[in-house]
């Protein structure tokens, strides 16, 4: 099992059971107690467990989600597969709002030499397009979350509800065809919400785990989307809904 894997499987391991002992998580990932060790003490440096003598205890709530800097690590390469689709549905010249998230920075990423103008809601996505060649910058108004640097607040909204896109590209932590789009934060929601009410076409991005996930902050309900850009590990019954619904999935 490579390290983000691993990294991933101790924080859900430890977050589900509330603390969990160095022995458990060796035997869980097959790793050695010694890298175990190791691991802890990278999550307890980015605030997502705290460790004790023989074990660690979650830093997390169950409805929380993981920090930023350990998600951009989680399957990055499905990530940039989805950029790459997602970069492929974009025709140059268009109006893009870029939503927040890790899978989106890696759309911002996906962007860099194209012919668009593009509003990006997070200061990572903007320092990623920053001093593009070809590409228009637009950064909204906002107040920056700790850690995810997604922009949120009124002043995003109005910036948003000022504008017109051609397509927004939409991130998510929970989708399904019955429950719909969903965020843990409910700012980032209203902020999603704003995005999707200014776009003539919505993107949304999602890898398989994303589905049979409900988080706590309702956004839009399936029938709002226009295409999901998902890989293979996307469970068949919830992308054959989405079909049924009219919503264009693709798989990477």
């Amino acid at each position: 099992m490579v390290s983000t894997d691993r990294l991933r499987r101790i924080t859900e391991a430890v977050r589900e059971a509330g603390s969990v002992g160095v022995a458990e998580l060796a035997a869980l990932t097959g790793a050695s107690e010694m890298t175990i060790r190791r691991d802890l003490e990278v999550l307890a440096d980015q605030g997502v467990l705290e460790r004790y003598r023989g074990g660690a205890r979650s830093l997390l709530l169950r409805g929380e989600e993981p920090p930023f800097a350990l998600r951009t690590q989680e399957g990055l390469e499905i990530k940039r597969r989805i950029a790459a689709e997602v970069a492929g549905l974009l025709t140059d010249g268009e109006s893009v709002v870029l939503d927040s998230g890790t899978t989106c920075l890696e759309v911002a990423r996906a962007l860099q030499h194209r012919r668009l103008t593009v509003v990006p809601l997070s200061l990572h996505a903007v320092n990623a397009l920053a001093g593009a060649p070809d590409l228009t910058l637009l950064v909204p108004g906002g107040r920056p979350r700790a850690g995810e640097l997604a922009l949120t607040g009124p002043l995003t909204e109005a910036s948003l509800s000022a504008l017109r896109f051609d397509t927004a590209v939409i991130g998510c932590c929970g989708l399904g065809a019955k429950e719909g789009l969903t965020a843990y934060d409910l700012d980032d929601a209203a902020v999603k919400r704003a995005a999707i009410a200014s776009a003539r076409r919505v993107v949304a991005v999602a890898e398989g785990t994303k589905f049979h996930r409900t988080a706590l902050a309702f956004v839009a309900p399936a029938t709002a989307l226009h295409t999901v850009v998902t890989d293979s590990e996307a469970p068949e019954d919830e992308t054959a809904a989405l079909t049924a619904a009219g919503v264009t999935v693709h798989r990477v």
